[in-house]
């Protein structure tokens, strides 16, 4: 944990600008290099500028200060600009390392933010100001105690609670989270139009639909990896948004979650793509919605297989089929023995250990195949490379 008093000394632009000179460097020599004063700590904000040049890369070019747990709980750049609010003024009740208190100051005319960690607060004004982000401020207090005492009107509130406990244990419950939004309702309805909470990706949609009634609800998935999902209240339609970083942005109306794939046999023949929904489709239950105008979809979490393609991005990755044979591991191990296979399942028990113990593959990328079951029969989808 730093102190003030480490903060005394890396605030200083003599401290700065030995960081970014050992920016290249292996962390554990600058920290044994004699020649550096207060090596061990230009040696921490070495590594962790390092560990933030992609996750983080606006603080990484400013060398701003990154404080190690800070850093792990902090939320990416790239997911803290995805969020669709804007406005006059917001209130951040959990502003953390700051990145979407910095993300809102490029959106919003003011943003207040609170952090309850002397250290930590100090540390978001100073990289605020590195950034040149001069329309937030950071206030030393929590949200409780903030919110009770608030006579001002936001346009928005917005809140990620912490959803870790003393011990370090991961929180999915809102009821189990740091501030307790639910209970905190009727003083953020009154001091705010707008609610938007950043709930786990292992929220259930459903769910958040549930607790905050006439909402949207946005799910956010960053290279393959659903990264949040965030609840925006008090909206004329309610919708859901699906987030997928770098490709596009869908909306659907509720009922689009409730589709349910249409099963029929398998057109071998026609069947030339191979798509595998992104995950923020799967977590939103809307890939029959999205993908069944033009595939045959086995399951909202499983594959489609298609003819032809639309024109676009696709929230989801495709690939061109070879061919597709019933799995037979006797005839797969007469070819793929000893071979190097890339190896993809969907909805069937059958692991992929049991498939290369089965048919003598091993792991690779000479060659890649997708295995799945329809109906009774399991089914190889060999995928060209």
């Amino acid at each position: 944990m730093l102190s003030n008093a480490d903060i005394d000394i890396m605030a200083t632009e003599e401290f700065r600008q030995c960081v970014l000179r050992n920016i290249g460097r292996d962390p554990v020599v600058v920290a044994l290099d004699k020649h550096i004063d207060n090596a061990s700590l230009v040696a921490t904000q070495v590594k962790y500028l390092q560990r933030a040049k992609h996750k983080l890369p606006h603080l990484y070019e400013a060398g701003c200060i990154i404080p190690p747990r800070a850093f792990e709980q902090s939320s990416s750049e790239d997911s803290a600009g995805v969020k669709a609010i804007s406005g006059g003024s917001l209130l951040d009740l959990t502003c953390g390392l700051g990145i979407d208190t910095m993300s809102f100051a490029e959106r919003f005319d003011r943003v207040v933010a609170l952090e309850r960690d002397e250290v930590l607060a100090r540390v978001v004004r100073y990289n605020l100001g590195l950034l040149g982000k001069k329309n937030v401020e950071v206030v030393t207090t929590t949200a409780e105690e903030y919110l009770q005492q608030c006579d001002e009107h936001f346009d928005w509130i917005f809140v990620d609670p912490d959803r870790r406990s003393a011990e370090g244990k991961k929180m999915v419950r809102m009821e189990d989270c740091s501030p307790n939004v639910l209970e905190h309702m009727p003083n953020i309805e009154r001091v705010a139009d707008r609610l938007g909470v950043k709930l786990s990706p292992l929220f259930d949609v459903e769910e958040a639909r549930r607790l905050f009634p006439c909402s949207e609800v946005e799910v956010v998935s960053i290279a393959g990896e659903c990264k949040e999902l965030n609840v925006y209240t008090k909206v004329q339609s309610e919708r859901l948004r699906i987030v997928v970083a770098g490709v596009g942005v869908w909306e659907y109306d509720f009922e689009a979650t409730t589709a349910v794939p249409t099963i029929a046999p398998l057109d071998i023949d026609s069947a030339r793509y191979l798509i595998i929904p992104d995950v923020a489709m799967q977590k939103g239950r809307v890939a029959v919605a999205e993908f069944g105008r033009y595939a045959q979809i086995w399951s909202n979490n499983g594959y489609a297989f298609a003819s032809e393609l639309p024109e676009g991005k696709l929230p989801a990755k495709v690939y061109e089929i070879e061919r597709i044979e019933r799995y037979n591991p006797k005839q797969l191990k007469k070819v793929f023995k000893g071979v190097g296979v890339e190896i993809l399942k969907r909805d069937t028990q059958l692991s992929i250990d049991a498939v290369r113990k089965a048919t003598g593959m091993r792991a690779g990328s000479e060659r890649m195949m997708a295995i799945t079951a329809i109906g009774t029969d399991i089914w190889v989808v060999h995928i060209k490379r």
